[in-house]
């Protein structure tokens, strides 16, 4: 079926319907790594140092190559990134857990997050255009958040399958991406030819526009810092639980309720951004993640309980700014809106995963805690950079 503008509304509504779950299902196999990483580890005898590069070659691949996805996906507006996506996601991701070497398992998550970068840019820019005929500012949110809320599921099932089935049960995950993919290539509408860009759009214009302009530049910057929190915690809390001796099903549950609590941060952004501005959701996102962490390392023994209520909270605030965030990046130069999304939402994670590569080894030798005492500092400073976005 052809996306026309004649089609009623409720057509656009089901189409978001059905890219808010493929992405939903998506970020699922997304999250699924970080909570056994520790034990996938003690299994093929790597140390906490290898295992954190391993998992950043995850994001590496997984959001690096969004924006040359993306480009393609702006050019080629067939469904084609979606479909392919979520179905390398849904086989290789969950095979991982099986890999008997190291060699074995780097390839594995490569296949499967290639996967995941070849499904966001597109799906992002396929929900931006529906999103248009309705509220696009609750759409998008809606659209962040299911994603959002995918990735918090990712860790409580591959840590239920961990610690109650065996981690050889993993690839049981691969049959609901795989049939969701079917469903969403038969039921997601095509664009129609009005759809289609009247002008091709050349790679070294495209990206020299966006790469030039400075709202987007700073834009990519405040989306760095808050995945630089989000991504320390995921990567390095699963080894400092794991050495205190939690299985692995509770550090699946911690990781969840960390990202379920940023799903619904997410979710009601947009309303949050109409009560106070979006100058106000930025500055709450990047400064209360600071004392938050403060707390956290205060307590984490002494009170855990305490601990982790800290730290859900952490979550929500962290991911809150999100779809405020993407939107208003896409706003921008709105010719390149899955170039832009796959920046925002990709490229500003793998960077950060390469700058993070030798976490653990700079973890093993000055402490977990310390890490993430200084990784929380960066945000709070650089919240400097919302008053630049809001100049003009």
């Amino acid at each position: 079926m052809d996306m026309d503008k004649n089609l009623p509304q409720n057509a656009y509504k089901r189409a978001l319907i059905w890219l808010g779950g493929g992405h939903f299902i998506n970020d699922i196999y997304t999250g699924v790594l970080n909570p056994i990483m520790p034990f996938i580890a003690a299994k093929i005898g790597i140390s906490m140092a290898i295992a954190t590069i391993i998992l950043t070659i995850s994001h590496i691949f997984s959001s690096l190559l969004q924006p040359l996805f993306g480009f393609f996906a702006d050019n080629n507006v067939k469904r084609s990134f979606i479909f392919w996506g979520l179905i390398l996601s849904s086989i290789f991701i969950p095979m991982s857990a099986m890999a008997s070497k190291p060699l074995i398992l780097v390839l594995f998550i490569i296949i499967g997050s290639i996967g995941s970068s070849l499904f966001h840019p597109q799906a992002l820019g396929f929900a931006s255009r529906f999103a248009k005929y309705s509220d696009a500012g609750k759409a998008m949110a809606v659209f962040v958040a299911m994603g959002t809320l995918g990735y918090s599921c990712g860790p409580i099932v591959s840590s239920a399958i961990t610690q109650f089935l065996g981690m050889h049960r993993m690839p049981l995950m691969t049959v609901i991406g795989c049939i969701w993919a079917l469903l969403m290539f038969s039921f997601v509408p095509k664009l129609s030819n009005s759809d289609q860009p009247v002008n091709k759009i050349d790679f070294k214009t495209a990206f020299k526009r966006i790469l030039s302009n400075r709202k987007l530049n700073i834009l990519n910057l405040i989306a760095m810092m808050k995945t630089m929190i989000s991504s320390a915690c995921f990567i390095l809390l699963p080894f400092l639980w794991k050495s205190m001796g939690y299985k692995p099903f509770y550090i699946g549950m911690a990781l969840f309720a960390f990202i379920f609590a940023g799903g619904i941060g997410s979710l009601i952004s947009s309303n949050v951004e109409k009560r106070i501005g979006s100058a106000n959701v930025f500055y709450i996102s990047m400064i209360s993640t600071l004392p938050l962490m403060i707390l956290f390392v205060l307590t984490y023994r002494p009170h855990p309980t305490l601990s982790l209520v800290i730290f859900v909270i952490m979550g929500f605030v962290t991911m809150m700014a999100t779809p405020v965030t993407m939107l208003m990046a896409q706003n921008v130069l709105p010719e390149y809106k899955s170039i832009i999304s796959g920046f925002i939402n990709g490229f500003s994670w793998g960077v950060v995963a390469i700058v993070m590569s030798m976490l653990g080894f700079v973890a093993e030798n000055f402490g977990i805690t310390n890490v993430l005492l200084f990784v929380a500092v960066i945000p709070a400073i650089c919240s400097v950079l919302v008053k630049e976005l809001f100049k003009d």
